[in-house]
């Protein structure tokens, strides 16, 4: 058991985290979990939780934590009219059932390979972000079924692996198929909505009897850590809503990129 000043650190550390995942929701639409992972995995390794299962319960614990977080910033982002509720109609089965297809994976895969998966994606989105040009775009719409049903299902899937609310992947989708940006971060709030929510229950599910759990965990999710950050983060995540109207098209998405990049290092880091 660590020394009682460094649990004492680690707390203030997890509420200070949650408040900026909160910003970040409400700024990238991403639902925080791009910072949220990586955080609890180096908090989780600290406290002596053991390593075959860190980054599942870093993954579970964020998804957790997504759901409220994603339902604030998605409100705060409606009242300004910037949400596509017709994708999120669209989405409404395909999104959950990737997150719930990414906690099956989940259960068989080692530590390594999620760590990795998130790295991975975090730089090819990252590079996307702050290289972007026009002539990458796809389309000036976006994609007919089945084609936009089997993106939903895709980026519940890869989103469910990472921890993560879906926006990175969503706000990529939507710019590359000619949407604004801040229309693209607005509708990742409600894309995070429906990945949380069944990527939790699958993730508790998949991490139910496991050993090394830490205490207070209902299979991966860990409902101390959980209650630590959801104050902060669902405070915060208006302040990062009105940043991103405030904020260039471009300004946004450089920022994005460069988040990206930092988080990714960290990941393949620790490979």
């Amino acid at each position: 058991m660590p020394p009682f000043e460094d649990l004492i650190f680690f707390a203030i550390a997890l509420a200070g985290a949650g408040a900026v995942a909160g910003v970040l929701a409400g700024l990238f639409g991403i639902g925080g979990g791009a910072i949220l992972v990586p955080v609890f995995y180096q908090v989780f390794g600290l406290v002596g939780i053991d390593d075959a299962v860190r980054m599942h319960v870093a993954v579970g614990t964020s998804l957790a934590i997504i759901v409220p977080t994603s339902v604030r910033s998605m409100l705060s982002h409606r009242k300004r009219g910037a949400v596509d509720d017709a994708l999120l109609r669209n989405w409404a089965i395909a999104v959950p059932l990737g997150a719930v297809l990414a906690s099956g994976v989940a259960a068989y895969a080692s530590s390594e390979a999620l760590r990795g998966i998130f790295a991975a994606i975090a730089v090819v989105i990252g590079v996307r972000m702050v290289l972007n040009r026009k002539s990458w775009r796809l389309g000036n719409d976006l994609p007919r079924n089945p084609y936009t049903w089997l993106v939903g299902v895709a980026i519940g899937l890869l989103s469910g692996l990472m921890g993560v609310g879906g926006g990175v992947l969503n706000n990529t989708f939507m710019t590359s198929f000619n949407r604004p940006v801040h229309q693209a971060v607005a509708t990742s709030a409600g894309v995070g909505v429906l990945i949380a929510i069944p990527g939790m229950i699958g993730y508790i599910i998949a991490g139910w009897g496991e050993a090394g759990l830490p205490p207070f965990s209902t299979g991966y999710v860990n409902w101390i850590t959980a209650a630590m950050m959801i104050p902060g983060s669902m405070l915060m995540a208006p302040v990062g809503a009105n940043l991103a109207h405030r904020l260039s098209r471009r300004q946004l998405e450089v920022l994005l990129g460069i988040f990206l990049f930092l988080v990714a290092a960290r990941f393949f880091l620790s490979l």
